[in-house]
């Protein structure tokens, strides 16, 4: 029996990177354009762009730069490494190739589906099933050009993937168990440490950790490897954030402009009042729709320096706390953002790909296809969502498939702090930072839906719970006075 399911774990892996690979490549490759954030991540390699970065069409290719700094902090920086020295070794010249490192992206994706799939309590076809939708999942258009691009959102993304397929396989028997607290540690050192925002996994992270209960752990096996994931993951993530910029503190005052002149002041409401409130001059409402790095904002200003302090997150805060209609409002800019999915700015193919500047490719456009039709209605389309995934995951539980609803509840609640993070907190660039908030959203969404399908026929093993063992001193002191 373990040999079929093994060979099913095989087919699975060998099937999912065959289409991850066909996605990638054919007919043409895709990836994701670069933004601009790129350079921080090509200066820990010894790469750097060579000029304005090209938004509308993706750079596949990276020389060597002249040296640069970045403390920048993101696991997107292993993968990176880890692409370069594979090309180095395919005799590519180039500091970063993207086909290589979509190519290893792939094969970890499919490791992440092999993981969570073959962890499941399913019958072969509920797990065929399983495949195509988690398939459906990551090679969505919405998510799948980042798996090859010099953005972090890949990393992101594959990390809360790993999370998923290693929890459920932690609450399975011994041998998976083990192979799930590696893939656990894996994911939740590459998923938390993937950004500044995706911090906000760690205390859900340790929650669903510490909540596993795995089959026939009783005791101080109950706790021993959630505990041992938890160290790990603890003292990696500590290790990464304690070298470079934790948490992108560089970009505080950065964020904090964006959201004041993107986000508050948005030339829609009464900005006279809204710059009263944040202590700010009349004269800088010429300054709506800036954002840090435009030329002519705001910082370049003569009065500036005087109004600097009022660019703090205190204030901001102070201005959302005296204002909910405001915040509610921000909010649903936020679930907009969210459904809309697709940045406008940002290309998907190569130069040479024979596509128009600023093309997007639609081959799978299941998830962000209905997202972007509802996404007017905002929060209005995702409260429902999320009240109705939470539903899901409280069925999973009073069913005994307690691996399912915390894998929905983690990345529910990330999803909503998520929201609230990128929409009141960053400002600019509001569909592709809300991206952190659609893909949980949607992952969780498809697992909600696996814990529906009926489990596997056959006798199931009922999993005892420690309190309901008789103690051994008892049963030898029954058996003596019987005696």
């Amino acid at each position: 029996m373990r040999t079929k399911d093994l060979r099913f774990g095989l087919a699975i892996f060998g099937a999912s990177l065959a289409l991850l690979l066909v996605r990638f490549l054919v007919p043409r490759p895709i990836g994701m354009a670069d933004n601009g954030d790129g350079w921080r991540l090509l200066c820990k390699l010894g790469g750097k762009q060579l000029d304005r970065p090209a938004e509308g069409f993706v750079r596949f290719s990276y020389g060597a730069g002249d040296p640069c700094t970045s403390d920048y902090v993101s696991s997107q920086t292993w993968l990176d490494w880890l692409a370069s020295k594979a090309g180095h070794l395919f005799g590519s010249s180039a500091i970063l190739n993207l086909l290589v490192l979509g190519v290893g992206t792939c094969v970890l994706v499919a490791v992440a589906i092999t993981a969570a799939v073959t962890g499941l309590d399913l019958g072969r076809r509920g797990k065929v099933v399983a495949t195509v939708l988690l398939l459906l999942v990551m090679g969505d258009s919405a998510f799948f050009g980042y798996f090859a691009s010099t953005l972090s959102e890949g990393a992101a993304f594959l990390g809360m993937l790993l999370i998923a397929g290693g929890l459920v396989l932690m609450h399975r028997d011994r041998a998976r168990r083990y192979a799930g607290a590696v893939i656990t540690v894996l994911g939740g050192l590459i998923g938390i440490n993937a950004k500044s925002q995706t911090l906000l996994l760690i205390p859900l992270f340790v929650l669903a950790v510490l909540l596993v209960k795995p089959q026939g752990a009783r005791g101080g096996a109950r706790w021993a490897l959630p505990l041992a994931v938890l160290v790990l993951v603890g003292g990696g993530t500590f290790a990464v954030q304690s070298h470079g910029d934790p948490a992108n503190a560089e970009y505080r005052e950065a964020n904090v402009y964006n959201a004041i002149f993107d986000s508050i002041v948005d030339g829609r409401h009464d900005t006279n009042a809204d710059l009263a409130a944040l202590g700010l001059p009349q004269s800088f409402a010429k300054y709506i729709g800036t954002g840090w790095w435009t030329p002519g904002a705001a910082k370049t200003d003569p009065l500036y320096p005087r109004y600097r302090d009022k660019i703090s997150r205190r204030n901001v805060l102070a201005y959302y706390e005296s204002h909910p209609v405001r915040v509610a409002q921000i909010l649903q800019q936020g679930g907009v953002n969210t459904l809309t999915a697709r940045p406008d700015n940002l290309g998907s193919f190569g130069e040479l790909s024979g596509q128009a500047w600023l093309s997007k490719e639609y081959r799978v456009p299941l998830f962000s296809g209905l997202a972007a039709l509802t996404a007017p209605a905002g929060l209005f389309v995702l409260v429902p969502l999320w009240l109705l995934m939470i539903w899901a995951a409280v069925r999973a539980f009073r069913r005994r498939r307690r691996e399912y609803g915390l894998v929905v509840l983690m990345l529910t609640f990330f999803a909503v702090g998520q929201l609230g993070l990128s929409a009141l907190g960053e400002g600019v660039e509001g569909v592709k930072h809300q991206l952190l908030t659609l893909f949980p959203t949607v992952l969780a969404l498809a697992f909600a839906i696996l814990s529906l399908l009926p489990r596997a026929e056959g006798p199931q093993k009922p999993q005892r719970e420690p309190e309901d063992e008789e103690p051994l001193t008892e049963k030898i002191a029954a058996v003596v006075r019987g005696g």
